[in-house]
């Protein structure tokens, strides 16, 4: 009796094991799934440009500060004339 239960018990888990596995393969699982790498892909793409785009700012405005130029957001210079 207990035999009978434990291999009952083995075939129910194998069929559940199966089942999804199978339903793992189905196309619509394998484009949802796609397109969930894809997005996760793309935010750390997003996330490395703004860090990366950040660090750059910080390092340009230490850089305009060791020599003596005019702060990022104030570039233009009115004593030179550039045809503006």
């Amino acid at each position: 009796m207990i035999r009978r239960l434990f291999y009952m018990a083995l075939g129910a888990f194998g069929a559940v094991w199966v089942m999804r596995k199978l339903q793992s393969l189905h196309p619509n699982h394998l484009a949802r799934r796609a397109v969930n790498n894809a997005t996760g892909a793309l935010e750390q793409v997003r996330d490395f440009t703004g860090d990366a785009l950040e660090g750059a700012a910080r390092r340009e405005t230490e850089l305009r500060s060791r020599f003596g130029l005019d702060t990022v957001e104030n570039t233009y210079h009115y004593n030179v004339k550039d045809g503006r």
